[in-house]
């Protein structure tokens, strides 16, 4: 799972975050090891070697979520879960996060979720969309047909009108 917030360790350095579940656990492989999965997963993403030994307190918001790709991926799942990967991000920094994404989901053959609120993400990381409303499902199909679908809460959502059946609280 990718985070929101990171959720990184601060008291664990960068390869002890993305080895996490290497270190513990079912999965768990003799540090060394662990250590060097963690530092080709931080390759993975765009980072280099010497991030791995520094604090996650040391990184920018992007290389934070960049480590928090990384642990996501370390263990080489078959299913991830990506909870706003892009919330507090500048849009470069955003769509370098959702390029790498798409790339390593395809590359791994794996399964993505993806919980957001961005437009931009969602048209660049998605293939089937589904929106919740109300604790119900309102629409549910490809992202390309996600501007011409017809139903009014999707309309209004993407399009972040004030304007439509989705009350703004005031």
């Amino acid at each position: 799972m990718l985070f929101q917030g990171g959720a990184l360790f601060d008291s664990l350095h960068v390869w002890e975050n993305v080895a996490f579940r290497l270190l513990r656990g079912k999965l768990k492989r003799p540090r060394a090891e662990a250590r060097e999965i963690a530092i080709e997963k931080l390759r993975r993403v765009g980072l280099t070697p010497d991030v791995a030994d520094q604090f996650p307190a040391e990184l920018s918001g992007g290389m934070q979520k960049r480590v928090g790709l990384a642990r996501a991926i370390a263990a080489e799942p078959e299913i991830i879960f990506f909870d706003e990967p892009t919330t507090g991000l500048d849009p470069i920094m955003s769509g370098v996060i959702n390029d790498l994404i798409r790339e390593i989901v395809v590359e791994m053959g794996a399964t993505a979720m993806t919980i957001t609120h961005d437009m931009t993400s969602v048209r660049a990381i998605a293939d089937k969309v589904a929106m919740l409303h109300g604790g119900k499902i309102r629409w549910t199909g490809p992202v390309a047909e996600m501007d011409t679908c017809g139903d009014p809460y999707v309309t209004q959502f993407v399009s972040g009108s004030a304007e439509g059946p989705i009350a703004a609280v005031r």
